[in-house]
């Protein structure tokens, strides 16, 4: 029997947001922006319209929410009580956490579980991005690997409660979150009827809402994944309604021997996916529920299937398109995504 593969990441900062700041402050004086700290990452939120501030200082403090809910390090969060209770008991926890636990099954049960949010064993081994990561001892990485299987995630949507069926299970929502909150932003600004604005959470998490300050659609850089210049792009991409994620395997990661070793695991090994790939970017349009948390589900996802299978998974979906980046510096494009990229970096070449 074919062995299942699970993935998950701990956080990605990959997508950088070409000079809409500068270019919004300057062209359109309603626009209203407001940077800010969670869920570990710099975040940036604009907005237009008389309705503006008040929209933007909601959804902060609706982010700032969502982390203390869904955080494996805060010790009072949903997510921490649920891991603590982990082979003991069903544990009652916020609405908003069990509709992305229910997201979670459904993909990991499209993907064959190649997404799985039950990796947690493996990234607290790992620590990728603590500071105090390396490579942990082929003993201890097995002993771990019983504890992976999002099959073993019990979820009661009538009473709101979750049970991890065995002692030491643990869930990391980080691939997850901070989509989640795009999509809750977004549910905000509509409220405040923002018509066009920006939410910018992470840098790997965007969703670009209508048009930037002068008129066009907002532009958005995908970072070079073997250049440590900030401003050295593999490609451009327009979006307008749309969110964008992007997962790599070179913003948390550490060398040792020689190699590579990324946050995004592969839950059926315990080892950083190994198969080529570099980065993913994916784009989901408004017309998806939930397109922001969809958009980077489907990034991991496609990450760990690998270019020809990631592909083959995106065109299954409606509405989303993805490139896939690989280390021999080609690009594997889903359909409609080609034309999507301006300014192709002469460093990569399509692959199809």
């Amino acid at each position: 029997m074919k062995k299942n593969v699970y993935i998950i990441a701990v956080c990605v900062l990959f997508i950088l947001p070409i000079g809409f700041w500068w270019v919004n402050s300057r062209v359109n004086k309603q626009i209203y922006e407001k940077s800010f700290i969670s869920m570990d990452t710099s975040m940036q939120l604009s907005a237009d319209g008389s309705n503006a501030k008040k929209a933007v200082g909601e959804s902060e403090k609706k982010v700032k929410e969502l982390n203390d809910m869904a955080s494996s390090t805060i010790a009072t969060s949903d997510v921490s009580k649920i891991n603590n209770a982990a082979g003991k008991k069903y544990v009652k926890v916020h609405p908003e956490i069990i509709k992305m636990l229910v997201a979670s099954q459904k993909y990991s049960k499209k993907s064959n579980g190649v997404w799985d949010i039950s990796i947690g064993p493996l990234v607290k081994l790992w620590g990728i991005g603590t500071g105090t990561s390396k490579k942990p001892s082929d003993a201890k990485i097995k002993e771990r690997l019983p504890l992976i299987g999002y099959n073993k995630i019990k979820i009661n949507e009538k009473s709101n409660s979750v049970m991890l069926t065995q002692t030491g299970m643990a869930i990391d929502l980080g691939g997850i979150a901070k989509g989640f909150a795009i999509d809750e932003v977004d549910k905000i600004y509509q409220t405040y009827n923002i018509k066009n604005g920006l939410i910018n959470l992470g840098s790997s998490s965007i969703y670009g809402i209508g048009k930037n300050g002068k008129g066009n659609s907002w532009s958005v850089g995908i970072k070079h994944p073997r250049s440590y210049d900030s401003s050295n792009y593999l490609g451009i991409i327009k979006i307008s309604n749309q969110g964008i994620s992007t997962s790599g395997d070179y913003q948390r990661f550490f060398i040792q021997d020689g190699k590579r070793y990324h946050h995004i695991l592969n839950g059926a090994t315990g080892y950083p996916v190994d198969n080529g790939v570099m980065s993913v970017t994916v784009v989901v349009d408004e017309s998806v529920p939930n397109n922001g948390m969809i958009a980077d589900i489907l990034s991991l996802t496609v990450f760990g299937l690998g270019p020809e299978k990631g592909i083959k998974f995106i065109n299954s979906i409606p509405k989303a398109s993805c490139i896939v980046t690989t280390t021999n510096f080609k690009i594997y494009a889903s359909s409609g995504f080609k034309d999507k990229i301006l300014d192709l970096n002469s460093n990569f070449k399509f692959a199809n």
